[in-house]
């Protein structure tokens, strides 16, 4: 039997306000969620969400762990370590981040999944390779994830936007139906 594909989602606003089962916060390897996406979702979810993560430490880097959402509308928080000890990343990393994202997606049986520009706030990497980094790696880690049926690029800010939306390709970008108006929320 053939596999339905999952659907892949352009967001422009803030990752926070989805529901989705799992929202992925790139994170340090210290796992505190002071700046950037993580800030964002400790601000709006409630700081059981970094006390839970933090109980989890130490992670590696590309590794990942799943906590509460605390009062998010998100089911999960997957916690992908893409920030070395001075906030800085590699292509390496986001690729084993967004693979080991997915790999607890799957343990969680999380059917639909929200990814930010990972190492691209405070990491400083390019948003454009950053971008096909990630939506190449989510792509091959579809084709492991059967229950997997909605996957979101949450972004914020249209050059964001733009990088994923390249990134997806044209007829593929086409079917990516999205929200493109807000710029609130908060940059990995």
């Amino acid at each position: 039997m053939a596999r339905t594909l999952a659907r892949i989602e352009l967001w422009n606003g803030d990752i926070c306000e989805l529901e989705v089962d799992a929202i992925v916060n790139p994170a340090n390897l210290s796992l505190w969620m002071s700046t950037g996406v993580g800030g964002a979702l400790k601000r709006a979810g409630g700081d059981e969400i970094e006390f839970a993560a933090v109980r989890q430490a130490p992670v590696a880097l590309g590794e990942s762990i799943v906590t509460t959402a605390g009062s998010l509308a998100a089911r999960a928080v997957i916690h992908a370590v893409s920030l070395d000890r001075v906030r800085r990343t590699s292509a390496t990393i986001i690729e084993a981040a967004v693979r080991s994202a997915m790999a607890r997606a799957r343990e969680i049986d999380a059917t639909s999944v929200a990814f930010p520009a990972l190492g691209t706030g405070v990491g400083g990497f390019p948003l454009e390779e950053a971008a096909r980094i990630t939506v190449d790696t989510v792509r091959d880690e579809l084709e492991r994830s059967p229950d997997i049926e909605h996957v979101i690029f949450a972004l914020r800010g249209a050059a964001a936007y733009e990088a994923f939306g390249a990134a997806l390709g044209p007829a593929e970008r086409a079917s990516a139906v999205g929200h493109a108006g807000a710029s609130g929320g908060a940059a990995g």
